[in-house]
């Protein structure tokens, strides 16, 4: 279906080439100030730019329908509308019986009995994820006030590599330099070595995909419900609604797997009075509930599939082999726009089981 959440619900609709996309967020309560700068700001960060992305470019201009009064969420479904401007819905129209190689496209045609709107993907476009923006943008601002936060960097363009998150690097002035850049990385060598790569993808009518690292900071201990409800359970059920995610792990992850458990096993220490761990090798998560250290994973993007080399697909009504050469506008890496995108859906996360957890209680502190 197309709503997520256990106390705060939302809602996805449209699609990529429709007049509008839009969320439903129910659960918010009464009260809670909205700054819709902030929501623009977040926006910008996923807006493709330069010659890394698309050149499809949508303002992103959206409106609080209804939900919110005098600046304030009035406790009924906050809805948000964005505007689709920029389409052309003709480039795929070659499409409509040659389904693009790892794309929806074929399975939607069957799915929906080939009813299903397949201009610019549907409703399994990343233009979706623009929503996801909006939501997190919201989340944001409340746990910002309880001083939760949330960044993530580029930890891998095909085989050129970042360094990883560190403990050094979990302070609030690093972290905002992380969320303020377009293209972020924790060393600076590797910026143009990244963009290069994607660039030589894009010169030979090819893409690449990558790795992005996130770290949720000063999540409160014991968020998360066992077995169904878990942390890691939650965050990947929201981190797979995101085109193009193929695969998640949490602090060292696979790589947990060729230690002992004495090498990985996080130690706890008193750090200022308060208990924490010493290493992040379980990525802050054990038993699906948060310890209170940081919470670190990793996303994987698959490389883009819209790509403008020939490929081998079929032809739904002749029923017979064919070729296609996908033209239009197309990012050669999402990496990078997918970033903010991991953030905000972290943060809906962490509201969500932080408000399961405290229920209205914890909500007080936000209306001031």
């Amino acid at each position: 279906m197309n709503t997520l959440g256990e106390y705060i619900k939302i809602t996805f609709f449209g699609t990529s080439h429709a007049s509008i996309i839009g969320v439903a967020i129910d659960g918010l309560p009464p009260g809670i100030a909205i700054d819709e700068a902030f929501i623009r700001d977040h926006l910008d960060k996923r807006r493709p730019k330069g010659a890394y992305a698309t050149q499809r470019s949508e303002p992103d201009q959206f409106e609080i329908a209804s939900g919110y009064y005098q600046e304030r969420t009035t406790g009924a479904p906050l809805v948000v509308v964005i505007h689709n401007a920029d389409v052309r819905s003709s480039d795929y129209e070659a499409y409509k019986n040659t389904p693009r190689p790892a794309h929806a496209d074929y399975p939607a045609h069957i799915k929906y009995n080939g009813y299903n709107d397949p201009r610019g993907g549907g409703m399994f476009s990343g233009r979706m994820t623009a929503l996801w923006v909006v939501v997190g943008a919201i989340a944001e601002q409340i746990l910002q006030k309880h001083s939760i936060l949330i960044a993530s960097h580029i930890h891998r363009i095909k085989t050129i590599q970042d360094a990883p998150f560190r403990r050094e690097h979990f302070n609030e002035e690093h972290l905002k330099t992380l969320n303020s850049s377009d293209f972020p990385v924790l060393e600076a060598s590797v910026e143009p070595l990244m963009k290069a790569e994607i660039l030589a993808a894009k010169n030979t009518g090819d893409s690449v995909g990558g790795i992005i690292e996130t770290v949720l900071l000063n999540v409160p201990v014991g968020c998360g419900e066992p077995y169904f409800l878990s942390f890691e359970s939650c965050l990947s059920k929201a981190i797979f609604s995101i085109p193009a995610v193929k695969g998640i792990e949490f602090g060292d992850g696979f790589a947990l797997t060729e230690k002992y458990g004495s090498e990985v096993n996080d130690a706890f220490i008193y750090h200022r009075s308060t208990i924490t761990t010493a290493s992040d090798h379980q990525g802050g998560i054990s038993g699906g509930i948060s310890l209170g250290s940081p919470i670190l994973f990793k996303t994987a993007i698959k490389p883009t599939p819209s790509i403008s080399k020939e490929q081998t697909t079929v032809h739904l009504e002749l029923k017979q082999p064919a070729t296609i050469q996908i033209a239009g506008r197309h990012d050669p890496a999402i990496v990078h726009r997918a970033l903010p995108v991991i953030n905000a859906v972290s943060a809906f996360v962490v509201l969500d089981l932080l408000v399961a957890k405290h229920r209205w209680d914890w909500y007080q502190s936000c209306t001031d």
